[in-house]
């Protein structure tokens, strides 16, 4: 496949994604519970709450004690899905999460939506971007970033199979689909999109699809760039950044985070002690968010395609030097 093959004939949003996928589960798996603080039709939850009310546990406005109570509903062999916004997912029950969930390896699969900056209008109080890396330093924890509504279903999906906790991110705006549906998710793969000779980039989460239109647009000047979906933040998928990076020599990383703490640093220490390479980052300068629409607070922040074909552009700038 290359960056050409993508043609995206709606938008769906990817919370939606993780309704329709849970339901789906729902069904063929009793062993899979789920729990939500008071956000059901904000986590699409309402299909599997309506057909398994036996199975569903409505938290309330308590997230500390939902993830105690999924952490103890794994003990005896249930496999709990928690369903909140991201910052109430993780700063508001970090201790909960190290303590009863990471610390103690519980197979607990922590979704949360409404991240990164388009959230949107609720503004900068819920609009967390520390969460990944929050999630990614607690030992045990796997953590996944889909970037459509078709690969946040897949991984939804997909995490069933997987054994120990788990954080799935995902977010509130409708955003082009256009991952195929049948495509498989393997966490700890990375997806590559296209394959370049320029410059490398690793792009996640809702930036997935910027990258792809910044690389359509780079190809137009003659820049060849080698695109890679990091969809799993950790296990990092090191072997897939190492060959693209050895063979274009420069590397843009894209996501919807603080630039501490997110994609662009843990792909920076892969590199740092085994490839250096210039590296770029677009990602949110260590700040807060603020109120506005998706597409207003990306522009802002230096998220848009510009910023990564600038960043790009910079990229291969050092390299040459």
């Amino acid at each position: 496949m290359s960056i050409n093959d993508f043609n995206p004939t709606e938008k769906k949003d990817t919370r939606s994604g993780f309704g329709a996928a849970l339901h789906h589960l729902g069904k063929t798996d009793e062993r899979v519970v789920a729990l939500c603080a008071d956000l059901i039709g904000s986590l699409k939850m309402n299909a599997f709450a309506d057909e398994f009310p036996e199975r569903f546990i409505q938290a309330g406005i308590a997230e500390a004690n939902m993830m105690g109570m999924a952490a103890g509903l794994t003990i005896g062999g249930k496999i709990p899905y928690t369903g909140t916004f991201a910052n109430f997912s993780t700063g508001r029950v970090y201790d909960q999460i190290r303590q009863s969930i990471a610390y103690s390896n519980k197979n607990v699969k922590i979704c949360a939506s409404h991240a990164g900056l388009t959230l949107g209008e609720d503004g900068a109080t819920h609009q967390i971007l520390e969460d990944i890396g929050l999630m990614r330093m607690l030992p045990n924890m796997t953590v996944i970033n889909p970037c459509d509504y078709n690969q946040t279903y897949a991984a939804t999906l997909a995490i069933n199979e997987w054994e120990g906790p788990v954080y799935l991110r995902f977010g509130r705006p409708s955003w082009p689909v256009f991952v195929p549906k049948d495509l498989k998710f393997e966490i700890g793969k990375a997806w590559k999109l296209n394959d370049g000779s320029d410059v490398t980039i690793i792009a996640t989460g809702h930036l997935v699809w910027y990258a792809v239109l910044a690389a359509r647009e780079l190809a137009k000047e003659g820049i060849s760039v080698d695109l890679l979906n990091m969809h799993t933040i950790k296990p990092l998928d090191e072997e897939a950044i190492l060959r693209s990076v050895a063979k274009t020599g420069c590397v843009v990383t894209a996501e919807e985070h603080n630039r501490f703490g997110g994609l662009g640093e843990v792909v920076a220490q892969t590199l740092v002690t085994q490839h250096p390479a210039p590296q770029e980052f677009v990602a949110v300068n260590d700040t807060f968010g603020e109120s506005g629409t998706p597409d207003q607070l990306l522009k802002k922040y230096g998220l848009d395609v510009p910023d990564i074909i600038a960043a790009a552009k910079r990229a291969i700038a050092r390299k040459q030097k």
